[in-house]
């Protein structure tokens, strides 16, 4: 996969990601949907921190490591912890 278009979904970062973090809201999605933020690893650790303590996060992986039916590279994936969606 190619990353070079892929930016760490913290508020205000332009890094390169380097890691996925396969997260979801078992409230809202199925036990098989998973949504992706992207992290540089600047910011790895705080997003998963955001994630994990609402126990919405299932995996961080490299962004190398991503399915092709992610979605992520597409249009932009990103999304803020500070904007829902």
């Amino acid at each position: 996969m190619m990353t070079e278009h892929l930016v760490c979904s913290a508020k205000g970062c332009r890094q390169e990601a380097a890691w996925a973090l396969r997260w979801n809201n078992p409230k809202l999605h199925t036990a098989d949907r998973r949504k992706t933020w992207l992290a540089c690893p600047d910011h790895r650790l705080h997003l998963e921190n955001f994630l994990g303590a609402r126990s919405f996060l299932r995996e961080t992986i490299p962004v190398a490591d991503l399915p092709p039916e992610s979605g992520v590279g597409g249009s932009d994936p990103r999304v803020s912890p500070d904007e829902p969606k």
